[in-house]
């Protein structure tokens, strides 16, 4: 529903998802305006007075239900600051890299964002209700057309940093991301912070739904080819945390003036906090970046570095380290679904004047006229 202007959201071609051009993100948090939007069917008009949150399940022992001003004015609000990332970020880059496509949103590398997020801890409205001894997995699902849903294991559904967001950057939460309320998973992918959540299924068994066994799996090539045997191909493993990698601020490809220039980015490592960046200018060593925001698991860090930038044309390479020891790679093994790609990206840089524009198409020419005043 929120404006999508070129200046500050890249179209993915689906008119549903809307990704942030990394040279507009102007601090630490993620304005609202310009927080990618990752949607499976259409935004859906909420009323508030109407609605309610159903928490059932054989894993408690009572449903329960609260109306919107319930969750306000019954729980106490808490505020964290985490940073959202969908599973498919850079799934174009990832298809270059191996020569190929891969069926889903084609995201470049703007499918990623930090907020402040307010609302009730998952775990104050699920004691509520009175979690069985044997409960293990914890389902929210939403109200759009196609019923998004994702379980979670019980502890992450009682981390003290797992929420039901009513608010965002200070905002009563917008209907793009989520309004009445959305589930903030601290670390995981985007698709586990569900939004418009209307039921929340506490379970005994393990739950098996579309967005845990057919999409957000990592397929292998093996797991393609299957069981020798059977024939039948392997299941999927579901994600939950996102890898590490990082992001330069820059447009793709970049010009830069000569001289000094200050490069920055973010880097994120999903339940993990970011531990090092490095950086290097083409074929040189690699150097350590500035990082000048407090290092914490489920948020980004922001870094930067000093470039005293040459004519020509460049390649400036990033690669960030979590406290685990996890580098990026320089590649990624395929997956079928073209997830979680993490590879080292050599990001193109002009320095000088801009390269003249081959002819355009006259479909393109409006676009890059846009373009060309924000670049």
């Amino acid at each position: 529903m929120k404006p999508t202007p070129a200046d500050l959201m890249e179209d993915t071609g689906t008119g549903l998802n809307y990704e942030t051009r990394p040279d507009r993100m102007p601090g630490f948090l993620t304005p609202v305006d310009r927080f990618f939007v990752r949607n499976h069917a259409r935004t859906p008009r909420i009323d508030p007075a109407a609605w309610s949150l159903l928490i059932e399940g054989d894993g408690v022992r009572r449903s329960v239900s609260y109306t919107y001003d319930d969750l306000w004015r019954r729980f106490p609000l808490i505020s964290v600051v985490r940073t959202i990332e969908c599973a498919g970020n850079r799934r174009r880059l990832f298809g270059a890299e191996h020569g190929c496509g891969f069926k889903g949103v084609s995201w470049e590398r703007g499918a990623i964002g930090t907020a402040e997020w307010t609302g009730v801890r998952l775990r104050d409205l699920l004691e509520a209700a009175g979690v069985a001894d044997d409960a293990c997995e914890v389902m929210p699902e939403g109200l759009d057309e196609v019923r998004g849903r994702r379980p979670m294991p019980l502890a992450k559904a009682l981390a003290p940093d797992t929420l039901l967001a009513l608010a965002m950057n200070g905002e009563v939460l917008p209907p793009d991301h989520g309004y009445p309320a959305r589930v903030v998973v601290s670390g995981w992918l985007g698709a586990a912070s569900i939004k418009w959540v209307g039921r929340i299924e506490v379970s005994t068994r393990r739950l098996r739904v579309p967005w845990n066994t057919d999409d957000y799996v990592i397929v292998t090539h093996d797991q393609l080819t299957g069981d020798p045997l059977t024939g039948r191909p392997a299941p999927g493993l579901p994600i939950t945390g996102t890898p590490v990698a990082s992001l330069v601020e820059l447009p793709w490809p970049a010009c830069l003036s000569p001289g000094p220039n200050i490069v920055r980015g973010r880097a994120f490592a999903g339940e993990r906090l970011v531990d090092a960046v490095h950086y290097r200018i083409d074929d040189g060593p690699w150097h350590t970046a500035d990082i000048d925001t407090r290092q914490e698991p489920g948020v980004w860090v922001r870094w930067q570095f000093r470039w005293d930038a040459q004519p020509g044309d460049h390649v400036i390479r990033v690669r960030a380290t979590d406290d685990q020891g996890h580098t990026q790679p320089e590649h990624t093994p395929w997956n079928s679904l073209g997830y979680c790609h993490r590879s080292v990206l050599a990001h193109p840089v002009h320095v000088g004047e801009p390269h003249p524009l081959p002819p355009a198409r006259p479909e393109q020419r409006r676009e890059r006229l846009v373009r060309s005043e924000f670049s």
